[in-house]
């Protein structure tokens, strides 16, 4: 071993610690945030859900323009309405974003109509709610195509400019369902486990990329229709979270530009149990908190 693998192979230990304390004090002394004023934010599955909150968030947080992409003109039209009377300048496209075809002529248009995004928010997504013996072939593809493929093709259409332009940020809506599967909605745990694979690899990617970051949230169990119906044994000891909530942590944290945010932060022991505890152990954690069962009730959209 030559002298500068031993100097790197002695230094490793110390340079981890030092990031470990950095991202300790970071957390009790947030640094500076991002300013907004001159950033174009793109929304996917803007028009209701958390989608509507991040839109409402990024326009409190004073986002120059916000542009909402889905498939439902009359969501989209009635979020566009309301984030322009809060004084954001704001426009929606009707675009499916498993589309591959569909979101490359779609962000032409917005380079042309609106100008280059510069935060770029992947939050579309559907899930169908059903086992695998049960699950139709079409609706577990269309699980992949707009939970995984869809974020290839978006981020593929910004971040060419984002790189050019030497800023930019793209942001993963996942869930922690990504990390710790559930029966029931197996479409949705394998198409977010796929999508997590993908930020993790892009966050690594760009770490040399000056001025150009990622965001991945992974929220516990969110308050929105999307997931009506789903049912913990123990809701006061689990409540589900309000979508408000998780939009002012995801915008919180493309203004620090933190990487991952757990929602809420006692997820983050549920990453630390998977790693160390034996499978049996797992399941009992399973059973306590009903996560075995928790998808018979579900009635959400897709």
């Amino acid at each position: 071993m030559d002298l500068r693998t031993l100097c790197s192979v002695l230094l490793l230990p110390l340079q981890i610690l030092c990031c470990a304390v950095k991202a300790f004090v970071r957390f009790f002394i947030p640094g500076k945030r991002r300013d907004l004023s001159g950033d174009v934010v793109l929304i996917t599955g803007g028009g209701r859900g958390i989608g509507r909150h991040l839109a409402r968030e990024f326009a409190k947080c004073g986002a120059k323009k916000l542009i909402l992409w889905g498939r439902t003109e009359k969501c989209l039209k009635d979020t566009c309405e309301e984030i322009t009377l809060m004084g954001t300048e704001c426009h929606y496209f009707i675009c499916d974003v498993a589309n591959r075809e569909e979101v490359y002529k779609q962000a032409k248009v917005v380079r042309e109509k609106v100008g280059d995004v510069t935060i770029l928010v992947n939050n579309a997504a559907v899930v169908h709610g059903k086992s695998l013996m049960d699950s139709d072939d079409d609706a577990l593809l269309k699980s992949q195509h707009i939970n995984t493929m869809g974020q290839f093709w978006t981020t593929k259409a910004f971040l060419p400019r984002m790189l050019e332009l030497q800023t930019g940020h793209i942001v993963c809506v996942n869930s922690i369902l990504s990390l710790s599967p559930i029966p029931g909605t197996i479409d949705y745990c394998t198409s977010k486990a796929s999508s997590l694979a993908f930020m993790e690899s892009l966050t690594l990617g760009l770490l040399d990329c000056p001025g150009v970051g990622c965001t991945t949230v992974l929220p516990f169990h969110t308050n929105t229709e999307m997931f009506q119906g789903m049912r913990v044994r123990f809701p006061k000891l689990f409540p589900p979270l309000r979508p408000e909530v998780v939009a002012q942590r995801t915008v919180d944290a493309v203004r620090t530009n933190t990487a991952f945010v757990y929602l809420p932060w006692t997820m983050n022991a549920l990453v630390i149990l998977k790693c160390i505890l034996p499978q049996s152990a797992l399941e009992e954690i399973h059973r306590f908190s009903g996560t075995y069962t928790c998808m018979n009730t579900f009635k959400g959209r897709t």
